[in-house]
């Protein structure tokens, strides 16, 4: 699993963004969201019900350094306020 696919299972099946939201915080279409996310759920159900392993490697990322406009509105992860995460 790519972490384009990881992040768009934490962003829709963790965080509860539709597609329309997480393609904003992904920065890409909604339609490559719907893509990675369709890939990813397969490897998922794969590893599950077939044993096999799980990894999450590759893709391009960026790590969050606590700015940015991001940050403070919610989508950001590490720095969500009010929410109890």
């Amino acid at each position: 699993m790519t972490v384009d696919e990881y992040e768009t299972i934490r962003l829709i099946d963790l965080e509860g963004f539709n597609q329309e939201e997480c393609a904003a915080q992904m920065n890409v279409a909604r339609t490559t969201v719907q893509g990675i996310y369709i890939n990813a759920r397969k490897k998922l159900a794969e590893s599950l019900i077939n044993g096999k392993v799980l990894f999450i490697e590759g893709g391009e990322y960026r790590l969050c350094e606590g700015t940015g406009s991001n940050c403070y509105s919610g989508g950001c992860r590490r720095h969500r306020h009010g929410s109890g995460k």
